[in-house]
């Protein structure tokens, strides 16, 4: 059994409900507690809390944290939406000052997985008031930009890759001091929420309902379908990429995923940070390739799992 303590920002996109869904119900994992990042308000820990309930999971630890960005924030963190996403939401959830970096250091106590699925700013935060503690244990962080997407997937460059531009001070200190797997932005876009996923996620409990609701929604509302259309790799019926999921995985050893070591540096150019490949630099564990198909089909397998009722 793999323990893991999710820190996300759910409720900015679709993507890290999809994860916790998957965590929930993935074979081997145990989710020990979730920590909120970019939450003003405690909103997003709301969200988490409002999605366990759903999962009938009231049991698991959540802790809002960091309201804001060491470097400010790259763009404001939205939350589009949240009456038609959230509709089971009518009040933040906000906590006591140092909460979530008291939750994240009980995971870590116990052997979890780190799985940073926001800005790393909790993390960041953790490492400087508690030098060397996320060295103790694995961490896992979805952002980075390595290289470019590869032909046929969408030529997006390190201005797309939010979870590090949101908090470049935080992702360096991260990087820097806790020795993280990277899963960057290029490999993350070889896997895909797809219309065709969605009776089978209606199928499913309550959890995997609001999954395909989100999805169907965001897909409409960010017009995925066309973006799906225009690149030769991606399906015409894309709804959303599975970056947060794809984290998880590698956080869960999942065998469909190739990770790399390779060196890297930290390079600032006008405000936005990347880690090209340096012969010199930091040897850093890489998720390079994955198996996209394999991913959709044991991701889609564990969220729309039988019924609550069943």
């Amino acid at each position: 059994m793999t323990r893991i303590h999710l820190d996300t920002d759910i409720a900015g996109d679709t993507d890290d409900l999809c994860a916790l869904a998957m965590v929930l119900n993935w074979s081997g994992a145990e989710l020990v507690a979730v920590t909120t990042t970019s939450d003003q308000s405690g909103y997003r820990a709301a969200c988490v809390r409002a999605a366990l309930r759903l999962a009938g999971r009231d049991d698991i630890p959540v802790a809002a944290g960091a309201e804001g960005s060491l470097s400010g924030y790259y763009m404001h963190p939205a939350i589009p939406a949240p009456e038609r996403y959230w509709p089971e939401v009518k009040a933040s959830v906000p906590s006591s000052p140092g909460a979530a970096l008291d939750l994240l250091a009980a995971s870590v106590d116990v052997g979890a997985v780190i799985v940073a699925i926001g800005p790393w700013t909790n993390l960041a935060l953790l490492e400087i008031g508690r030098p060397g503690l996320l060295s103790r244990t694995r961490v896992v962080a979805m952002g980075a930009y390595v290289e470019a997407p590869g032909p046929g997937l969408p030529e997006w460059g390190p201005d797309v890759d939010y979870n590090v531009q949101q908090d470049t001070l935080a992702a360096r200190i991260v990087w820097e001091r806790c020795d993280p797997t990277l899963v960057p932005l290029n490999v993350c876009l070889e896997t895909t929420l797809r219309t065709k996923h969605l009776p089978a996620l209606r199928h499913g409990n309550r959890l995997a309902q609001l999954v395909a609701d989100q999805g169907e929604m965001h897909g409409a509302d960010d017009e995925m379908p066309n973006l799906g259309r225009a690149h030769e790799r991606l399906p015409n019926d894309l709804l959303n990429f599975q970056y947060d999921p794809l984290a998880c995985a590698v956080a869960l050893n999942w065998d469909g995923v190739r990770v790399e070591t390779m060196s890297l540096s930290a390079r600032m150019e006008e405000g936005i940070l990347t880690f090209p490949r340096d012969p010199e630099g930091t040897p850093t564990r890489v998720a390079v390739a994955v198996d996209g198909v394999r991913f959709e089909e044991a991701w889609l397998a564990a969220v729309s799992g039988p019924r609550i009722d069943e």
